[in-house]
């Protein structure tokens, strides 16, 4: 059997990732993750994340690279995530979050991460650091991720 793939989304503008607070279920409430969902089946992972990210936060989102690795959330389930970028809207917390945060790269610790979300989220550390480091070495004409 092949295990059901969640969707992560990677949220990021002007340098910071997008991080949402869970408010349910209650085993998960206050922790911080990566917005998304369960794939429904016969639907892609981009498709998945497109429709997560518009039920979840009310944006128009368009999938643009799949971080590698896939890490599993329990048995059946396993976490794909993806970078996105934001075509129309301004997300907000409409289903099952709290409370929205854009973070600074050196910012990303200071929320409790859902343990899963962790490997993603440093690698999306590191990926808005060197976009910085790129940006400031072409005397701030790139934009970041």
């Amino acid at each position: 059997m092949t295990d059901r793939v969640v969707v992560g989304g990677a949220l990021c503008r002007a340098g910071r990732l997008l991080a949402a607070r869970r408010s349910a279920p209650p085993e998960l409430a206050g922790r911080w993750e990566l917005p998304g969902g369960k794939a429904e089946p016969g639907e892609s992972a981009p498709d998945a994340l497109v429709r997560e990210l518009r039920e979840e936060l009310g944006v128009h989102t368009e999938p643009v690279e799949r971080i590698p690795g896939e890490w599993p959330l329990r048995p059946g389930l396993v976490l794909h995530v993806w970078t996105a970028r934001l075509l129309a809207g301004e997300p907000e917390p409409l289903e099952d979050h709290d409370e929205l945060r854009w973070l600074a790269p050196d910012e990303l610790a200071s929320v409790d991460w859902l343990d899963q979300d962790r490997p993603a989220v440093a690698e999306i550390g590191r990926r808005l650091r060197a976009a910085h480091a790129a940006e400031e070495g072409a005397g701030g004409t790139r934009a970041a991720p």
